[in-house]
């Protein structure tokens, strides 16, 4: 890139910051033109391209991209002393294409209508509604649980591999399509990532690639939490951006699923979020309610729980402090907290309706 260049693109980035700042008073917009508009096309290319490769691309971009930033950084480090304006001028120039790239691909989905707003649910909710809805989904799970052929104090074992409940998530999908349109997904491109070690260590199930358009699952999760992370990862590819509401679509895409397994897994999930917000608003009803639950469940919380206390370590807190910050950039207010907000859309959606 010649000087002029640079300097522009390095130009660019506070522009497209503040066109994103003004991008985000107008959800319609982007909603019509852009996550019902643009993005499905792009969305759906990328997974013809690359849905079909066995292993991740995504995974093999992200260690080109850091090879190539150490082989810069090696041979322009002493710029930094001679040349500091121009050393940050490329770094700015790169960073100004990498987050245009980054936005055209996926990104603008951060600003779109909110999910509650589309599906036409409320978002305030009592704590009554709460603890029904929780009672609810305590029957149900322990209902499953039997009906599995566990007893009450054995934690249900999925009897799946990891592609098996790939193949397997796409059935819950299909089966929302008819209410839910946008919810189409086709065709696949979901793996393991190949950077599991690394992402535990981090403290994520998984991630969503934009410029690969991959979901990429955290293939060391051999618990409950696999089919619902694949189908949360599966949310973020049809375009859902917000955590909330890609938990919230997973929920509805495990409970919709032909498995009974699968199933489970959903209705325990949902239940860990709505029981844990009862504990933060009314801690004597938590205690009465978890002595209902299953011990064979609250064994699958617990396998969960031990093996991210495995892979504890500061990097984690560090890293979930940028995702944190980063959520917070891209509209998403409540930040990494973000994730609880799950329970408003959950309560007030199946309030009314049978699990």
């Amino acid at each position: 890139m010649r000087k002029r260049t640079r300097l522009i693109l390095a130009l660019l980035l506070p522009i497209q910051l503040i066109l994103l700042r003004i991008l985000k008073s107008f959800p319609d917009f982007i909603e019509t033109y852009y996550s019902q508009g643009f993005y499905p096309y792009i969305s759906t290319v990328s997974r013809y391209l690359f849905g079909w490769i066995p292993f991740s691309i995504g995974d093999v971009f992200y260690l080109l991209i850091g090879i190539l930033a150490i082989r810069w950084l090696y041979k322009n480090g002493r710029r930094l002393t001679f040349e500091p304006v121009r050393f940050f001028v490329d770094i700015l120039a790169t960073l100004s294409i990498v987050y245009f790239v980054f936005n055209l691909l996926w990104g603008f989905n951060y600003y779109r209508v909110p999910l509650y707003k589309t599906l036409n649910i409320k978002t305030d909710y009592t704590t009554e509604q709460l603890i029904s809805t929780t009672e609810r989904l305590i029957a149900k799970s322990n209902e499953m649980h039997r009906s599995l052929g566990f007893a009450d104090s054995v934690k249900v074992e999925i009897p799946y591999t990891q592609k098996e409940i790939f193949k397997k998530s796409i059935d819950g999908y299909k089966n929302l399509e008819s209410e839910y349109p946008n919810l189409a997904y086709s065709p696949k491109s979901i793996k393991k990532s190949g950077w599991s070690l690394g992402l535990t260590y981090m403290g994520y199930s998984g991630y969503y690639n934009p410029f690969s358009g991959e979901a990429q699952v955290n293939n060391l999760i051999k618990t409950y939490k696999f089919p619902v992370v694949s189908c949360h990862e599966q949310a973020h590819q049809l375009g859902y951006a917000a955590e909330n509401e890609a938990n919230f679509i997973a929920t509805l895409a495990t409970l919709a699923n032909d498995d009974s397994h699968i199933r489970y897994t959903g209705y325990i999930f949902a239940l860990r979020y709505c029981i844990n917000e009862i504990a933060r608003r009314d801690i004597d009803k938590y205690h009465e309610l978890i002595k209902t639950v299953n011990p064979g469940i609250l064994a699958s919380y617990k396998e969960m729980r031990d093996f991210w206390q495995q892979y504890q370590n500061p990097f984690e807190t560090l890293s979930k402090l940028f995702w944190d910050q980063f959520l917070k950039a891209n509209n998403q207010s409540k930040g990494i907290m973000s994730y609880s907000y799950m329970v408003a859309l959950v309560v007030n959606h199946y309030e009314n309706k049978p699990f």
